[in-house]
């Protein structure tokens, strides 16, 4: 039987995928920028994304330079606003630290912000030619199937285990195919539910496959109820306008622009009484829930319609936005959703 790597790569070569946008004029840069990108999020999604991003920002000078609302804009409604910041933060690093140039080692690639090693691995691997393993969702999924690999990836210990196996089954050449080859057997084979087993140049001896028991693999993560917390998102209108403020650049929705928040729906936060003066009207749009990963958040969007031109606000922290103008910066989705549905009842 040839070795798994070689049955990864003739399957890749007949069924993987190679014109995705960041398979083509391939350099470091664009895979980064990809790879962050699929972070927690579907190719499908990602696409047009990318193809934005590569237009604005076509490499990581371009990138280093832009303010950071610009670049927060463009990642609007890929969520996990983190991978933007570090994205920014880790451009600006290239600029300075490496002369605009993406550096060559893993050591190099792993110190800038929000790349791990199976990324860097991944952008050394697919860009330079270089033969590093990777192990993202995918590629635990394959190798904890086709070894039996109990427990959930998470754990140190298993997480440690996988990575023996990924860097035993990497090979010294065309390890740029292999690693989108295993990416892709994850994504399109070997799927979380079910997966197409009667396609995998696994399958002949995937230990899971054996058992009847790949849905056992990987281990769960422990499950664990939601909390819920509640906010009161505060919105001043006056004249087809409405006020935002810029969040701390840490926390969640981290430098993006959203409405002052409240946790109470009956006393107007201290941070617009300024603002809004006491000539207004308050009114309680339709409250709705965005879910992160950690906890669910119930939002009451309270509209403050203001009868005289709002005063006494800092520029660099609050800004002013035309509903009937296209966003330029970045904001939170449910933010998108409360001006998207405020824009239509204009």
């Amino acid at each position: 039987m040839s070795s798994f790597s070689d049955r990864v790569l003739t399957w890749f070569d007949a069924n993987g995928r190679k014109h995705l946008p960041w398979q083509q004029q391939i350099s470091a840069y664009r895979v980064w920028v990809s790879e962050i990108m699929l972070q927690q999020t579907q190719v499908t999604t990602v696409i047009p994304y990318f193809e934005r991003f590569m237009q604005r920002f076509p490499d990581v000078v371009s990138l280093a330079d832009a303010p950071q609302d610009d670049v927060l804009h463009l990642w609007t409604g890929l969520g996990y606003y983190a991978r933007a910041r570090n994205l920014h933060k880790a451009a600006q690093q290239i600029a300075v630290q490496h002369n605009g140039e993406f550096p060559q080692t893993l050591e190099q690639v792993m110190a800038l912000p929000g790349i791990g090693r199976s990324t860097a691995g991944a952008i050394l691997s697919i860009a330079c030619g270089q033969s590093h393993p990777i192990l993202d969702g995918n590629v635990k999924r394959v190798l904890a199937r086709y070894y039996a690999v109990s427990g959930w990836p998470g754990k140190r210990a298993v997480e440690d285990t996988l990575w023996q196996h990924a860097t035993a089954n990497t090979p010294a050449t065309r390890t740029h195919h292999y690693t989108q080859a295993m990416m892709d057997l994850g994504a399109m084979i070997c799927t979380r539910s079910k997966p197409a087993c009667d396609q995998c140049p696994l399958q002949s001896d995937c230990i899971a496959y054996a058992q009847g028991q790949q849905s056992d693999y990987p281990g769960k993560k422990p499950k664990k109820i939601l909390p819920v917390k509640r906010t009161i998102m505060w919105i001043p209108f006056y004249q087809g306008s409405v006020l935002l403020t810029q969040r701390p650049q840490s926390g969640i929705w981290g430098g993006l622009w959203s409405f002052v928040e409240g946790d109470t729906d009956t006393s107007l936060p201290h941070a617009l009484r300024s603002v809004t003066g006491s000539d207004f009207n308050t009114d309680a749009l339709p409250g709705f829930r965005h879910t992160f990963s950690h906890y669910h958040l119930d939002i009451q969007p309270i509209l403050i319609e203001c009868r005289s031109l709002p005063a006494g606000i800092s520029e660099d922290t609050h800004r002013w936005v035309d509903l009937s103008q296209s966003l330029t910066i970045g904001v939170p989705t449910p933010v998108k959703r409360i001006l998207t549905g405020l824009t239509k009842q204009l």
